[in-house]
């Protein structure tokens, strides 16, 4: 624990995805004091036309409450 998931649009090169995972891992550690055996990152592409029904309307705008970092953009309007 704790267990990240990316959501993001295809076209990241592995090594861009690999990087992310690394940064995160170290920050996670940082940040709460995890041991990096205990994190795990997936990284899940998503199309954009699949963006807003697949990720954006259940997991951003359907949990505003619970986001510490919302965005600033909104595809369903």
């Amino acid at each position: 624990m704790p267990h990240i998931t990316v959501k993001l649009y295809p076209g990241k090169s592995e090594q861009q995805k690999t990087q992310l995972a690394e940064r995160i891992v170290k920050d996670v550690m940082e940040a709460l004091g995890s041991a990096e055996g205990s994190i795990s990152v997936a990284i899940e592409e998503v199309s954009p036309t699949d963006w807003p029904e697949t990720v954006y309307r259940p997991e951003i705008a359907g949990q505003w409450d619970r986001l510490y970092k919302k965005p600033g953009y909104n595809p369903l309007k």
